[in-house]
This record gives structure tokens, C-alpha cells and sequence, in this order.
């Protein structure tokens, strides 16, 4: 049973919020015990050494490696219970939702299989039979964490590779028809022209429906075919344009003859012209930061609304009018909250090093995820870009994977602009000239490097003298760029992993900037020192990846300013 066609908006339903604490069970040497086939007397565990009344607990959502200090390296099977009682119309269809379960998941309730998902970062869902529910259910989620060399991502990642039900479990109560999914967004030719389509689901798929939006006097009406759908394009009037200094938003209803949605969305233009990014015609800047879904209260992943306004109004002090959330689809609050505050996205897929690029299977798992990013997000006007990689090399295999992941992308939305964050060419280059020709650069709609020079390659100064050499007419953006520093360290501005050297380094890649008449932007690595298995630098790194302008702890550090008046000066010169 694999998951079905993904309910959007959640959020936005009848729903019952299964967080909280969940018992849990780590099985060690996956030995699944007492389970056959897709039949699982999950009871017969309480007989003998596994047994869940009297085990320990996890807060869901949450991952493990935070919670509990013998999980901190942890990877492996853990088989997670939660029992609840549910009173459920019997008019209605009951689904379960999961944010998201890092990375592969098994949905038990009442000993029965719902269904399985791989995938760590995007959303599911399975409808419950009302066979199966009884007057107290116990559900059971099996969270496998191990990776895989030909999964996505691979083996070898620049994170901590969490487990668990790291994201919101919602019991979502729907009609027997519903509206399952809805696209309203602006014709990426056309400001004054609304597009889109309603999808049904259920047994009454021929229905008459209607897109309202109140604030603007529009209603689009018509009339779904027989597969639930009905597609849309007409004329709109009087928009106010959602801006990064004016976040409209407007209510809009989505209502057929069994269900209605409500949806805040704003409406905008993203394009390129030439070098140039245009947000609703106009050029920008885009003034960035990478994030990771990191929890900036305390440890492990991110996961809730508060913890996403905490991280996009440190990124609003910093001026930034712009993030890339990276390497993988986050949680759906930080897309809301960027649509609220005005905050441009980038959101990307968690292809990253060393792909499996000649893998079927992998290809299958990566399409896929696209598919749920672009189902679940699809109606944020902050996200202007999907990236489709990070840091992979230039060859055919991988060059086949990427282009379809392109295309699959901008077949299901072909408003946003596509990019990928590439390397610069190393064979081609030089010490003073640094070309970028990467083969994907042809299907993209900017053109995004991660560069170092001066901490993985000299001193900072050496950028004094590089010149780019971008083989494209495209816009250019460092994906990424920065240094490491130990909060509080200090010495002299060559002494590495200071705050010093870090302001240094900062000070000359804004020089550096400034000499490339198509930089259209930037997003260094990174806001917050972030968990990382590869930094074990003892009493600098501990386990931490400490290129962020703020600690894990929250303290900024100097290079935090640094960057928040070269964008300010930026902003006030761009206006």
C-alpha cells in the first residue's frame, strides 16, 4: 500500500493534532518483531521483551537524536505508538497526515498496514477505513532513519540525519467528496490573469464549483469533468501585487457542492530578463541567507510556526528580503510565515553529493518528492524558486537525472523560476578567472554558484583578484559562501575559525560582489551553527557545522553585522 494522492492545505481542515508523547520502542537489529507480511499482532510484543505500555516516550513531532542522548547517533528502527479515540461522523472520510518521518515510514493502526512512504522531508497521507477504527485505536508508526547509497538523499549528507516523526500527525475528517487540491497563481505571462485548476475526490466527481475571491468582487465559476477536475484562466482586475514590502494576501474560498477551502494567497510575477530577476516586472536584489531546519529554542529539527518567526525575523534583522532554505522541503509553516512577512524563497530538492544518478529507484524516490513539494507549496507566493540540487558534479549520467527533474517540475508549475546550486568549473579555471559553464546552466532560469575562496583556498584577499567568467545570460547568485567561527573566539583577522577571520572573509566577498555586474544576489552559509557529523574539530566544532552568523545558542556573531549593513546600504541604493 503505498500513500495516496496528497490532501493540501491541511492546515486549513477539520483536524485533530495527534502530537504529544508517543511511546516508543527502538528495534536495534531490525528484527520487526512478530511481524508477517502486512498482517502485525503488534500486541504480541507486550508478551515478551518489547512492550509499549510500559516503554518510554518521544514528543511527536520531534526527532529522536535531541530527545534522548543514547539516539544521538542513532540510525535505525524505531516503532513509535500513540492510542486515541475518535468519534467520526459517519458521513464523513477519515484520513491520517503526516508532515513528515525521516525517512522511510509504516502506518499501523490496529494491527493493520495502512500504508508505507520514503521520504524525509515531504508530506502523506492515508485514508482509514471505518472497518478499522474501534473504540480505542492504536496507532503505530514504524521510523527508519538508515540511508541508503541509492536513496535521496544519499549516504553521505552535510546534516544530522534525524529520525523520527519529525513533523506535525493530523487526523483530517473530510466529506465524502472533498476538494483534495487547488492551484490559484497569477499566468507567468499575464499580471492580470488568474490561472489555475480544483481537483476533487470521492464519488461525486461532477460538480459545479467556484474560485471566490471576496476582496476583489471574482468568482470563477465552472464545472469539474469527470476525473474531479476543472481547469481555469481568466482576466483579473485591481490586484495589489504581494511584494517583499507589501505581503498582500487575499482570502480566497474554493467551493464545489460538497466542500469549501479557504486559503490566504498572494499574487506576484517572478522572471527573468536578460541578468535581471523581476518580482512583478521590476528588478531585485535578492539580499539572502541559507537556512537549515534547525530549532532556533533549542535542539533538533524545526518543526513548528513559532520556530519558523523566529528564524525569518532573524533573517529580517539581517535585511534580508530573501532565503534559501536548504538542502530539502522544510516544514509548511515557514512557507505561511515567508508569505506573511514578505520573505522570497528558494526551496529545494535534498539532491545532494553523491546521488546514486544511474539509479531507477532513485530517480522514482526524487520524482516523487518533487511531486509532494510542488503539491504542498505550490500556492505560496514567496516561493520563487524550486532548486532541483546542491554541489553536484557535471557529467551525463547526473546531467539526464537533473534535466528531468526539471521538467518534471515546470510541468506542474511553470510559474517559478528553476535553479541549482552549482560548481564552478574546475578544469577550465583559473587562479585569477573562475568559469561557470555547468551543462545545467542551460535549463536554468539562474544561474547559482557555492563558492569558498579564502576558507577552503587561501587567504580571503585572494578574491581581490578573481574575475567570473558566467558562459550564460542569466542571472548569477551565490547560493552560498562563507566561513567558520567559534562564537566568542577572537584574535587576529588571519587566525582561523575567529569571529575576526570570519569578518574579514565576509568584508572581501562583499568586495568581491560589488565587482560582478550580473550578481543578482546572494544566501551565505549560514544563519545558525547547525548540527553536522562531519564537523568534529574538538572544542571548535563539536559536532557543529559553525559557518552561521549566529551560534546555536543564539548569539550573534560580527560578521552578523557585517552583512546587515551591506544589505541595508543595498536596499536603500536599490529603491
Amino acid at each position: 500500500a503505498q500513500h495516496q494522492n496528497l490532501i493540501t492545505n491541511v492546515h486549513n481542515r477539520n483536524v485533530t493534532n495527534l502530537s504529544g508523547k508517543w511511546r516508543y520502542l527502538t528495534d536495534v537489529n531490525r528484527e520487526r518483531r512478530g511481524y508477517e507480511k502486512d498482517m502485525v499482532p503488534i500486541e504480541k510484543w507486550d508478551i515478551h521483551e518489547y512492550n509499549f505500555p510500559t516503554s518510554d516516550w518521544l514528543y511527536v513531532p520531534g526527532d529522536w537524536n535531541t530527545q534522548r542522548e543514547n539516539l544521538f547517533y542513532y540510525d535505525g528502527h524505531v516503532w513509535y505508538r500513540k492510542k486515541f479515540t475518535y468519534d467520526k461522523d459517519e458521513n464523513k472520510r477519515l484520513f491520517i497526515y503526516f508532515g513528515a518521518v525521516n525517512y522511510k515510514a509504516e502506518v499501523y493502526l490496529n494491527d493493520i498496514l495502512l500504508g508505507k512512504h520514503v521520504g524525509g522531508f515531504t508530506p502523506f497521507n492515508f485514508e482509514i477505513p471505518d472497518s478499522l477504527l474501534q473504540e480505542e485505536n492504536s496507532l503505530v508508526v514504524l521510523a527508519d532513519n538508515v540511508r541508503e547509497f541509492d536513496g535521496v538523499p544519499s549516504f553521505r549528507t552535510g546534516w544530522w540525519n534525524y529520525g523520527g516523526i519529525t513533523r506535525d500527525v493530523l487526523l483530517v475528517e473530510l466529506n465524502n467528496t472533498f476538494i483534495r487540491d487547488y492551484y490559484v497563481q497569477l499566468d507567468k505571462n499575464s499580471p492580470n490573469t488568474i490561472k489555475g485548476f480544483v481537483q476533487l475526490d470521492g464519488q461525486a466527481l461532477s460538480q459545479n464549483v467556484a474560485i471566490e475571491i471576496p476582496e476583489l468582487n471574482k468568482t470563477i465559476k465552472g464545472k469539474t469533468n469527470k476525473d474531479g477536475k476543472y481547469e481555469f484562466k481568466e482576466k483579473i482586475a485591481n490586484v495589489d501585487y504581494w511584494d517583499v514590502d507589501n505581503p498582500k494576501l487575499y482570502k480566497v474560498k474554493v467551493v464545489s457542492e460538497t466542500d469549501t477551502v479557504q486559503d490566504k494567497i498572494g499574487f506576484r510575477t517572478i522572471a527573468t530578463e536578460g541578468t535581471d530577476i523581476l518580482l512583478n516586472g521590476k528588478p531585485i536584489f535578492l539580499r539572502g541567507i541559507s537556512i537549515h531546519e534547525e530549532n532556533p529554542l533549542g535542539e533538533g529539527r524545526a518543526w513548528s510556526r513559532e520556530h519558523a518567526m523566529v528564524l525569518l525575523n532573524r533573517a529580517k534583522e539581517l535585511n534580508c528580503n530573501f532565503v534559501r532554505l536548504a538542502h530539502y522541503p522544510h516544514n509548511e509553516h515557514i512557507y505561511r510565515v515567508a508569505d506573511e512577512m514578505g520573505m522570497l524563497v528558494w526551496e529545494e530538492l535534498p539532491l545532494f553529493w553523491a546521488i546514486d544518478w544511474e539509479s531507477e529507484k532513485a530517480y522514482k524516490i526524487a520524482e516523487n518528492m518533487a511531486t509532494e513539494m510542488v503539491t504542498r507549496d505550490k500556492n505560496r507566493a514567496s516561493i520563487i524558486i524550486w532548486s532541483v540540487a546542491n554541489e553536484t558534479g557535471d557529467h551525463d549520467a547526473r546531467n539526464k537525472f537533473l534535466t528531468g527533474m526539471i521538467e518534471h517540475t515546470r510541468s506542474m508549475d511553470d510559474t517559478r523560476l528553476i535553479s541549482a546550486a552549482l560548481l564552478k568549473n574546475a578544469k577550465k579555471s583559473t587562479k585569477k578567472v573562475k568559469v561557470v559553464d555547468d551543462y545545467l546552466g542551460k535549463y536554468s532560469d539562474i544561474i547559482s554558484i557555492n563558492e569558498y575562496f579564502g576558507w577552503y583556498q587561501g587567504l580571503p584577499q585572494i578574491k581581490d583578484s578573481i574575475r567570473w567568467d558566467i558562459q550564460f545570460n542569466k542571472p548569477f547568485l551565490f547560493s552560498e559562501t562563507g566561513a567558520g567561527a567559534l562564537q566568542g573566539f577572537h584574535g587576529d583577522s588571519l587566525t582561523r575559525w575567529t569571529e575576526d577571520y570570519q569578518s574579514y572573509y565576509f568584508r572581501e566577498t562583499i568586495e568581491m560582489c560589488e565587482r560582478i555586474p550580473t550578481l543578482r544576489g546572494l544566501s551565505p552559509w549560514i544563519l545558525n551553527d547547525f548540527l553536522s557529523p562531519q564537523r568534529v574539530f574538538p572544542y571548535i566544532q563539536d559536532n557543529f557545522l559553525r559557518k552561521g552568523l549566529i551560534s546555536d545558542r543564539g548569539e550573534k556573531k560580527e560578521a552578523f553585522y557585517i552583512l546587515r549593513d551591506y544589505y541595508k546600504k543595498k536596499a536603500e541604493r536599490n529603491r
